[in-house]
């Protein structure tokens, strides 16, 4: 067994179990907004860019699985590494996805109700913790 297999089992060995997303209570609120902690305003999602998104990372944890089957039967490391690249590609998708509905959603509502500085502090932090 390679080095990057040996690391990968005994990190997945020791590591907590992801919850698969399919399983957690994810009932939807009937005015189809969720709370955003101490956000000015209820975001809403329309139906069909929910399910965009959540189509698109059901694709990225399956890929992910295959990632993980990938290194527990030794695949060359450079074909590991090419496929998490891939991974991180569809990650950012859909953190653009996000990030351009919550700029002409929910900026656009706080400017018109004046909550413009609460918005954009609370979107500034989330960049400087989303980008490296």
């Amino acid at each position: 067994m390679n080095r990057l297999n040996r690391s990968a089992q005994e990190s997945l060995s020791t590591s907590q179990p992801v919850e698969n997303a399919q399983n957690h209570d994810m009932e939807k609120p009937t005015n189809d907004s969720h709370d955003h902690g101490k956000s000015a305003h209820p975001h809403v999602h329309s139906e069909e860019s929910l399910r965009k998104i959540v189509n698109r990372l059901s694709r990225i944890e399956g890929h992910i699985r295959g990632i993980k089957t990938m290194v527990q039967h030794d695949s060359p490391c450079p074909d590991v590494l090419l496929q998490i690249a891939a991974v991180r590609g569809a990650l950012d998708k859909v953190a653009r996805i996000i990030l351009d509905e919550h700029l002409t959603e929910c900026i656009v509502r706080a400017a018109q109700e004046g909550n413009m500085e609460v918005e954009l502090a609370q979107l500034k932090a989330a960049l400087d913790r989303f980008l490296p």
